[in-house]
């Protein structure tokens, strides 16, 4: 007796959905296209929201932005839920492995009392920032348009939430869980001069009900000063004066504001290129709010770095800029 194995190809029915083949074609889809693209209710809404009753739900007019089709900004990146959870999971095991080892081995003794107050005072209330941050984020993702764009932006607020618990707990390292420093911080945050235009500009900028609008202000400008500032010259402050240890601590906020500005560089970059009214409405934007956040920051700067200026920061906006086919006049705003 012999047996004859034959194989046999069996061609799918359909290679994807249909919402994703009228826009991609029949061809077999990734999961990213089929969880993002085309999936936002856009018709047959039984009511509008009571708290705005001249919009419609998921209506693209709540920004001034105006885009042919909303889905062009493709995350780079692909995050859907599943691939966001996995990626930043592994962020924050290296996190937790950095704190546990500074923990564990009571590197927080290495740190003079005059890195501490540093720390408490210059970078903690940074915290208060990032809980801004979040609700800029928040912003876009409950009133922008296409799942694409908004999912993007709900992954970028838990970003900014952990962020601002990460360095909750450099306070609770500094005064072993107590909740001392925090209150300082808190207390600095309302209290000291050099944060009050800080405090300003987050609280105004909660009150702007154009989202596209507050993701310039996030994602160009105050997080490029972030990064050039706090998380560049403060921690090379901290090098300087002993304290090399605490950059363990910062390195989940570094990580994640190098991969946000993957997302939304390309994001700023399409929408300019969509129409000289686009271009024009976002300079605009930079232009109006860049005098506002470099005023805020100089004031922290002359606290945290001994002198008002943020010409590094203002050079990361400005490449930055350079790359979206903007233009930043760094003199008018030094």
């Amino acid at each position: 007796m012999t047996l004859e194995i034959k194989t046999s190809n069996l061609e799918p029915i359909r290679q994807t959905y249909a919402y994703i083949e009228r826009r991609f074609g029949k061809k077999p889809a990734t999961r990213y296209q089929e969880v993002s693209f085309d999936v936002q209710g856009a018709t047959n809404f039984h009511y509008r929201p009571l708290w705005k009753p001249d919009k419609t739900l998921n209506d693209h007019t709540h920004t001034a932005l105006q885009m042919q089709d909303w889905y062009v900004f493709k995350d780079p990146r692909q995050f859907y839920y599943g691939a966001y959870v996995q990626h930043r999971a592994r962020l924050q095991e290296t996190a937790e492995s950095n704190y546990s080892f500074f923990e564990k081995r009571h590197l927080i003794e290495n740190l003079s009392d005059e890195v501490k107050q540093k720390i408490i005072t210059c970078l903690l209330p940074f915290r208060y920032i990032e809980q801004t941050a979040n609700l800029h984020m928040m912003s876009g993702s409950a009133y922008g348009y296409g799942t694409v764009i908004t999912q993007a932006c709900i992954f970028a607020a838990m970003d900014r939430l952990g962020m601002a618990q990460y360095l909750s707990r450099i306070g609770l390292l500094i005064d072993g869980n107590t909740g001392e420093s925090l209150q300082q911080a808190k207390d600095s945050w309302m209290n000291d001069a050099s944060w009050q235009p800080l405090r300003k500009l987050c609280e105004q900028s909660l009150t702007e009900q154009d989202w596209f609008k507050l993701y310039i202000l996030q994602n160009l400008i105050i997080d490029s000063l972030m990064q050039a500032l706090v998380y560049g010259e403060l921690d090379q402050w901290l090098v300087e004066h002993g304290a090399r240890d605490v950059a363990m601590l910062t390195e989940f906020m570094k990580d994640c504001l190098t991969d946000l500005g993957k997302w939304s560089d390309p994001v700023l970059k399409t929408a300019i290129a969509e129409s000289e009214e686009n271009k024009a409405l976002i300079q605009g934007w930079i232009d109006t709010l860049l005098p506002q956040v470099t005023e805020a920051f100089s004031a922290w700067s002359n606290t945290a770095l001994g002198h008002p200026s943020i010409a590094n920061g203002l050079a990361v906006i400005a490449e930055r800029s350079k790359k979206a086919s903007l233009t930043l006049e760094l003199e008018s705003v030094a």
